[in-house]
């Protein structure tokens, strides 16, 4: 189980303290999918990197089955059970894809289970296992290729920070049967950071974060109505599964 408890992050800009989440307070039961959700720039994304430690809290706990984290590394978070997929992977210059994998893993993997971990992402494994996860690739392609690697080892906890971005919609329907497979089994926990409905809708609770803080939190049958009410009216959606659909945009 993951509590988060009263989590904050302040930052020091032109000598004045600025605070980008305040109190932020989360449980995510073990085998549960929560959703995090809300506007662009609400500290969605910076809440992942609180928990992965890519970021210095600067208040609050984060409790992993009962131990407190917050003085962890990202090694020692990762060691702990905690995967982390970025919303812009990095490149890595003379890193194949297959190494890539077998890092992730810890091992060294069969080829044909590096084959099925491109393939749940929709890529075919030929083409890729021995590119390189560099330039050539598109941000789309290093997308896939990152969150193969979070699936490529058991964790207590997966954090994907906005899976769909950068993807076909081919590939972002394979992953999402992936997810609905993850969640299905109950085989870890996951908390994804999405706008997208598809997404949201597979949530057992929901999470929405605006101006650094907490908006609502609840089971997703009651959370839904309240993001969703009245979506079509609304000229900001992307009809092909982006990332406006009516949080802040004044249609609720």
């Amino acid at each position: 189980m993951l509590k988060v408890c009263n989590l904050g992050y302040e930052v020091i800009e032109n000598g004045k303290k600025v605070t980008i989440v305040k109190d932020i307070s989360f449980t995510v039961e073990d085998g549960e999918m929560l959703v995090i959700t809300g506007p662009n720039g609400g500290g969605k994304s910076t809440v992942a990197k609180l928990l992965m430690g890519i970021l210095p809290a600067t208040e609050g706990q984060i409790l992993l089955d009962g131990e407190d984290i917050m003085d962890l590394s990202v090694n020692e978070r990762a060691n702990a059970g905690i995967g982390y997929a970025f919303q812009q992977p990095p490149a890595f210059k003379g890193m194949t894809v297959r190494r890539l994998l077998n890092l992730a893993a810890g091992k060294e993997l069969p080829e044909h289970i590096c084959c099925d971990l491109l393939s749940s992402v929709g890529m075919c494994a030929g083409e890729y296992l021995d590119r390189e996860v560099d330039a050539t690739l598109s941000g789309g392609e290093r997308k896939r290729v990152e969150i193969a690697t979070v699936l490529a080892k058991s964790h207590k906890v997966c954090i994907f920070d906005e899976p769909e971005a950068g993807i076909d919609l081919w590939s972002f329907s394979m992953l999402v049967d992936e997810f609905e497979k993850i969640h299905r089994d109950k085989k870890e926990t996951l908390l994804l950071i999405s706008h997208q409905e598809k997404i949201i809708q597979m949530a057992d609770r929901i999470l929405v974060i605006r101006d650094g803080s907490v908006e609502k939190c609840g089971e997703a049958e009651e959370i839904l109505p309240m993001l969703f009410g009245g979506v079509k009216e609304c000229a900001c959606v992307n009809r092909r599964g982006g990332s406006g659909y009516g949080i802040g945009c004044g249609n609720k």
